[in-house]
């Protein structure tokens, strides 16, 4: 069941379907686990920093993909005997995860790195390339409802 009917702005808007798919498909995700926990941060005006609280795992053990406009971060740690400890108390999860991040159009993670039991990787957006011959090749009455006159 969606939370918001985005039905009206389906109607008064072109070409923003994937924007309205991504928020539906992020309020589904939001439904899971909180595990594990992490922050998102504004690194700077086209850099980004995303950073996971991973207490337990190796380097090795955590993986950090990126295909297409998803970010998936999964952690699998490696059985070493842990099942002959016993724990009085156990806080440190360390169980298996698996993390998806919807990336906007021209985000690209530049570096990941592990310190202190936290992950964290910096998706930096990437400048559009820019067209700047938008207004050429167009033929006189062309242009749209500028060039049109009403008569009175």
């Amino acid at each position: 069941m969606r939370g918001f009917d985005y039905s009206p702005f389906y109607r008064a808007t072109v070409g923003f379907d994937r924007v309205f798919n991504l928020l539906d498909s992020a309020a589904g995700q939001s439904a899971g686990n909180g595990y594990p926990p992490y922050n998102i941060e504004k690194a700077g005006d086209n850099a980004y920093r995303i950073v996971m609280a991973v207490a337990g795992f190796a380097e090795g053990e955590l993986n950090v993909t990126q295909k297409e406009n998803e970010l998936l971060v999964t952690g699998q740690t490696a059985p070493n005997g842990e099942d002959e400890k016993q724990f009085l108390y156990r806080g440190i999860a360390g169980r298996n995860f698996e993390r998806r991040f919807q990336l906007a159009d021209h985000v690209k993670v530049s570096g990941a790195k592990l310190a202190n039991g936290l992950a964290a990787r910096d998706p930096r957006r990437e400048e559009a390339p820019r067209h700047r011959d938008q207004g050429r090749g167009r033929q006189a009455g062309s242009h749209a409802l500028t060039d049109r006159h009403v008569a009175k």
